[in-house]
């Protein structure tokens, strides 16, 4: 090969490389971007049942005159009210849970310099 097709390989690598370290961060932000999204759907999947229980339990409170309906209604509005409790403390829980782990997040390119200049120097590779 001649000196400036080496030398225009050497550069498009080095181009490769930074891409390669910059796309790996990116996809671990959005990793955890996904993640907190995920938590935020399960919060208002949990609400949206516990106010379909409430809703129900008073509909069959108000709707029916039989007592097994009244007795079930007066189940189903605590139900709903314990399970909207409950998601919001699952909710607070999980979301210091991801805060941790994104504080003690770590870029991985200069793992993956590593890495790249192991595998290079094996194969003879090294720029």
């Amino acid at each position: 090969m001649q000196v400036p097709q080496q030398d225009e390989i050497k550069r498009l690598k080095k181009k490769i490389r930074k891409l390669e370290k910059k796309n790996s961060e990116i996809r671990d932000e959005m990793a955890i971007q996904r993640t907190i999204f995920a938590n935020e759907r399960t919060l208002m999947a949990y609400l949206r049942t516990a106010i379909a229980l409430i809703a129900g339990g008073f509909a069959a409170i108000k709707l029916s005159n039989h007592v097994y309906m009244t007795i079930m209604g007066l189940a189903l509005m605590p139900v709903g009210v314990l399970l909207a409790v409950y998601s919001f403390v699952r909710y607070l829980g999980k979301q210091k849970l991801i805060k941790r782990h994104w504080q003690s997040y770590e870029p991985t390119s200069h793992h993956h310099e590593t890495l790249y200049e192991k595998q290079a120097s094996r194969y003879g590779n090294i720029d």
